[in-house]
This record gives C-alpha cells, structure tokens and sequence, in this order.
C-alpha cells in the first residue's frame, strides 16, 4: 500500500527552519520511507542537507539541490539536475510557502508581490519545468500544498490578505493545471492544510509576537481545532503521499482537507 518504489520525487522546500519537522522535511523523508528516490529543494542548504542526512541514514535516496523557487532559471536548472541525476520525475510536491500579516492597506506592495511569488508563483514554476518531463513520460502526480486560509482572510483574528489571496488561487490553478493534463496520464491534486504546529509557524510566531505571546497563541489555535489540537507535519506528509500514490491513480483536480474538522466548524 502507498508504495513508491522505483519513483521519483520532487520535493520542493525540503528543509525546515528550525527544529523539528516541516511539511517538506516530513513528506521528503516519508516518500524515501516508501521507496520514492527523493530529490529535494530548498533555499537553505543546511536545513536542506540535514534532510537528506536523515534519508540517507535509514538508508533512503535523497539529493539535495539548492534552488530559489520564485527563479524560472534556478527550478529549471534544479529539474535538468534531477534529470541527470534521475533520469526522470514521477511526482512533484510544490510545498514552498509562508505567511506574512497585514490588510490591503497596512500591507507594502513589496509584501505583497513577495507573498504571491512565494506562495503562488512556486508553483506555478515547479509545474512550469516538470510538466513536460511528465508529459513526455506520458505518467505523474502532482501535489500542490495550500492552506485553509485560502478560504478565510482571517486566521486566528489576524490578517494575511496576500497569504490568502494566494492560497485561494492555489485551488484554481491546481484545478485548470489538472485538467489541462487530465488526458495526458498527469494527475494534479491539491492538499489544504489547517491550523499546523511546525517549525515555520513556531518561527513566524516568536518574531511576530515574542515568547509569551506565542505561547498564548499557540494554545489559543489548539482549543479552536475541533479535535482539540493542531496538526503536525506528518499529517500533511501523509495526505501527500495519498494523492501521489497510485491508489489514488482515478483522483485529480481535488483537495484533501487536512484540518482537525476546523473548517467545517466555522460559521459560513
């Protein structure tokens, strides 16, 4: 079941940054667990080497490749190294993203343009410069990673217009992306994460709001889950790992809420 063996993955923003584990961290050791030969990407090569460390130690595949995701040039060299080293790409995962707080007004348009290259435009070249390899393959599977605030501009009582609005259009553009390739054997599904505890977030916290108040928050966004608790990394690692399997082979242009039941609990 879940067996990735003899595949490929890409998986973008690979490393964390800090302690612990990162949606990327945790999907590219997950896929290595499942026999996936992992290449991963990220613009820390620290962070991007201890995963690979830790794929290579349980005695996985894993190549780590420095890349700056909002560069056309820089995916498109990270997919031809890939290739060499490869020869092929059977998934991509586009988790490359980030939230910064502000409305319309309070918000730069420098934050703003970042926000949506950041959480946007990622993926939009990761799908740009694999694409073809998979067409040419005639087969692949790709996972864009997104998040509830796409469906809400408030989160936790602040606001994230760009995060938002960028999140939102992950939707879209995995639906149209999805269809565009449907007959070509591509699938391309979309996983909406909830409210998570991962190193990002722990990160963002601290500077945003200092230690106490963090810690305030955070206990805050466990009690408003209807589960009682946030999820972690390894729950969207497992959803991506569902929706690029072939048990999901006759799954395309949806999404996986992956949210502790959050969203279907807010008034609408």
């Amino acid at each position: 079941m879940l067996d990735l063996s003899g595949k490929v993955a890409v998986v973008t923003g690979a490393g964390t940054v800090g302690p612990g584990w990162g949606n990327g961290k945790a999907t590219a050791v997950l896929f290595a667990r499942q026999g996936a030969q992992v290449f991963g990407t990220d613009i820390n090569a620290g962070a991007l080497e201890e995963t690979r460390a830790i794929v290579e130690k349980e005695g996985g595949t894993c190549a780590a490749h420095g890349c700056d995701m909002t560069s056309s040039d820089a995916v498109k060299a990270a997919v031809d190294a890939c290739l060499e080293r490869f020869g092929r790409i059977d998934i991509l995962v586009n988790n490359v993203g980030g939230s910064a707080p502000g409305d319309p007004v309070s918000m730069s348009e420098e934050v703003w343009d970042r926000q949506l290259d950041h959480n946007l435009k990622t993926a939009f070249l990761g799908c740009k410069h694999v694409l073809p390899v998979m067409e040419k393959q005639g087969s692949g599977a790709i996972v864009n990673i997104s998040s509830v605030a796409g469906f809400s501009h408030q989160v936790d009582g602040r606001v994230h217009i760009a995060y938002s609005t960028a999140k939102s259009g992950l939707l879209g553009f995995t639906r149209a992306t999805a269809i565009a390739y449907v007959r070509k054997g591509i699938r391309c599904n979309l996983v909406v994460v909830g409210t998570m505890h991962t190193p990002l977030v722990e990160e963002r916290l601290m500077k945003q709001l200092g230690a106490e108040a963090a810690a305030d928050l955070v206990a805050r966004r466990n009690a408003a889950v209807p589960m009682g608790r946030m999820g972690d990394a390894w729950d969207t690692a497992h959803a991506a790992l569902f929706l690029a399997s072939d048990e999901a082979r006759y799954i395309t242009a949806t999404q996986l809420v992956v949210d502790g039941g959050l969203t279907a609990a807010r008034p609408s």
